[in-house]
């Protein structure tokens, strides 16, 4: 019975009754408003499910109207409507926090599309977040940024040290977004050797090399109205980094071999541990990829920056493996002082190891072998830089191990440490091994 109701903004009576005519068609209601002024006064009365607006109003602009709804109606998606090509403009809104953007002359199909997204939106916001857990601000503010950025069409870099849970939240991203319904994709940039990645990501045709037996459909096609998560976007070659740009601009791919381009509808959300703003610095990293990837960055924080929440997840991944030890007070204190170089990961591993290896009902601070920044038994905590530093040494270390043990057979070692050669190789390079 409840039909969703809808406002639209503009000061062209024309474009208003096409709206009104076209929501209409689509059993939604509508409530029209000529200015800035009126449309707040509406936003305060009723209870929308989405909000059309043009840029251009007579007491103001659909950016500080999208700018102020952040605060005031946070719930409710807002599209903007653009006039033709202004890119600039609309990037900005959808980093003002709108939902969509669709220009002018205004395109119904493409219109009835941005809709009904929004209206799934609404009953996909409510989705639980449960799975990212912790109670300390840094959460907070993590958990009410992923709300905000679901209801966005925008590409989000998501930051943070590794083993923090990037995917997690990419995950929560589209979950929580109006492409909810569709694909979520993850690909893992390092792990494809550079031969085959335009074959990966865009699909080729049959004998269109040596060894395409078959026509294969590509990563980028595979999320059609869902969502790509490109983790570890840093290890991505320059060359291969130039075709997904023109994909993010276009969205258009051409399948290798194929003699036309297929359009697609895809959300790209992007990680890395790396900082590619120091890569784009460097000559590493494309400065336009990074700004269009880069619309909106979120970043994750390290566990030692989540206050008590390690206590937290300690319990929760106890009772998620059934482990009947429990951790005494010296085992919860040692967690609470501990720097965890390797995130959430390393705490379920550091768990896993001494629920295995616990011989009583306590899990004590020896069981969790943690390790130590120096060999003193009272080390201070590494802050800053110093801590990079800290985790370059522990990678060193573990390369090495690697390469010993395969006695410097570069494939070998990297299937042992769970890496691509590209990446063992590049790490190498990095660390000084060699």
């Amino acid at each position: 019975m409840n039909q969703p109701l809808a406002l639209v903004i503009d000061d062209e009576p024309d474009i208003c009754e096409l709206l009104t005519l076209t929501l209409g068609r689509m059993d939604i209601r509508t409530e029209a408003a000529a200015d800035v002024g009126t449309a707040k006064r509406l936003l305060a009365k009723h209870e929308f499910d989405i909000c059309l607006t043009d840029m251009r109003l007579p007491d103001g602009d659909g950016l500080e109207l999208v700018e102020w709804m952040q605060t005031h109606a946070a719930g409710v998606p807002v599209a903007v409507i653009t006039a033709h090509g202004n890119v600039e403009t609309a990037v900005q809104a959808l980093k003002l926090g709108a939902f969509d953007f669709i220009s002018k002359p205004l395109d119904l199909a493409n219109l009835r599309n941005i809709v009904e997204n929004a209206l799934r939106l609404r009953a996909a916001r409510q989705a639980e977040q449960s799975q990212l857990m912790g109670d300390s601000p840094r959460m907070d503010e993590l958990r009410e940024m992923i709300d905000k950025v679901a209801r966005s069409q925008a590409p989000v870099h998501i930051s943070g040290e590794s083993g923090t849970g990037k995917e997690l939240v990419a995950k929560l991203i589209h979950g929580s977004g109006p492409r909810a319904d569709g694909p979520f994709v993850p690909v893992n940039c390092g792990a494809i050797p550079a031969e085959l990645m335009e074959s990966e990501f865009f699909g080729h045709r049959k004998g269109s090399f040596t060894g395409a037996i078959h026509d294969k459909v590509g990563l980028l096609q595979c999320a059609e109205a869902g969502t790509l998560f490109l983790d570890e976007i840093a290890d991505l070659p320059l060359a291969m980094q130039v075709k997904l740009l023109r994909v993010i601009q276009e969205k258009k791919v051409r399948p290798v071999g194929a003699a036309q381009e297929e359009t697609v509808d895809v959300r790209i959300l992007s990680a890395t541990h790396r900082n590619l703003s120091q890569m784009v610095s460097d000559g590493e990293f494309r400065e336009d990829l990074y700004y269009r990837i880069n619309v909106i960055e979120l970043y994750v924080p390290a566990l030692r920056e989540r206050g008590d929440d390690a206590l937290l997840l300690a319990d929760h991944i106890l009772s998620r493996m059934g482990a009947t030890a429990e951790l005494d007070d010296d085992a919860r204190t040692a967690l609470l002082s501990y720097e965890f170089p390797g995130n959430v990961r390393e705490l379920e591993n550091m768990l896993e190891r001494a629920v295995t290896l616990c011989t009583s009902g306590s899990i004590r601070a020896g069981d969790l072998h943690m390790r130590k920044a120096s060999d003193s038994s009272t080390s201070t905590p590494v802050l800053g830089g110093k801590l990079g530093d800290q985790v370059e040494d522990i990678q060193r270390q573990a390369i090495v191990e690697a390469l010993e043990k395969t006695r410097y057979n570069k494939t070998q070692a990297a299937k042992l440490l769970g890496l691509s050669f590209r990446q063992l190789r590049y790490r190498i390079k990095k660390l000084g091994i060699e």
